[in-house]
């Protein structure tokens, strides 16, 4: 009688990360198919719907006499000014949340209470107390990107492995250190994603800002087109936001390639 042969099951295999080569190659071509997209309903007959030739004429126009440009850093200015000052005190306030159950008691009811408020519904009470100058833009955009983030910060610091915290313990670590060489590495993925979050939500909040009193800027030109029906305007108002967005927020990802190169990646 012979024994019967058990065999091991194979091991599935490692998802392998696509190639750098590979990824721009997939991405040009979805560029390419959404703009012959863009381009076939267009012509088919859509009534008022801009095509890219049109739209890249109209933003030819805008950058020979200024206006573009103009628009473009106005917006920036104020989103990365809010962006930044949001950031700053969200990750702060997050740790001390995520660490003192004190200051999570006292703190998290409001941040959870204005996270249920659009920020763009604070533009009225906004533009009341702080007039209709530069404040009230950034403040709204401020308060977008701090409420994203610091829920994210907080999540983050909850999450840490209490293994971890217990074998510094364990080792004599003294609370100081645990939080910066323990907590501090281990919530910096989450603090990136709040930010990435957090960039979302400002520009998304831009369009809205600057119909406070603003003379100049992305989402006021888009509102001034809308007046007239210059679709194109609008478009390149549109294009210009998600480019400008899209590239902020691959460089807060190769910051978080250099600052997270301990954490395995699919």
């Amino acid at each position: 009688m012979t024994a019967a042969t058990v065999t091991e099951p194979s091991a599935s295999p490692r998802r392998r990360r696509p190639r750098p080569g590979r990824t721009v190659v997939l991405n040009v071509a979805a560029v390419i198919a959404g703009l012959a997209v863009w381009t076939g309903l267009s012509v088919s007959g859509i009534t008022g719907l801009t095509g890219p030739i049109e739209v890249v004429r109209r933003g030819a126009e805008l950058v020979a006499d200024g206006t573009l440009v103009t628009d473009v850093l106005a917006s920036l200015r104020r989103v990365f000014t809010g962006f930044v000052l949001g950031t700053v005190l969200a990750v702060p306030v997050g740790f001390l949340m995520g660490w003192y159950a004190t200051a999570r008691a006292l703190i998290e009811p409001y941040v959870q209470f204005f996270r249920t408020i659009p920020p763009l519904a604070i533009i009225p009470l906004a533009i009341l107390l702080m007039g209709i100058g530069e404040t009230p833009k950034v403040f709204v955009i401020f308060l977008a990107a701090f409420l994203s983030s610091v829920v994210s910060t907080f999540q983050g610091v909850l999450d840490v492995d209490r293994t971890l915290i217990n074998a510094a313990r364990v080792l004599g670590a003294s609370d100081r250190t645990i939080f910066m060489k323990v907590v501090v590495p281990a919530s910096t993925p989450f603090i990136i994603v709040g930010m990435r979050i957090g960039l979302g939500a400002a520009w998304g909040t831009l369009v809205a800002a600057e119909l406070i009193a603003a003379q100049e800027g992305l989402g006021y030109r888009m509102q001034q087109a809308q007046l007239y029906y210059d679709l194109p305007t609008i478009f390149v108002g549109l294009i210009s936001i998600g480019v400008l967005g899209l590239v902020m927020d691959r460089l807060l990802l190769l910051a978080e390639r250099r600052l997270t190169g301990w954490q395995e990646r699919r």
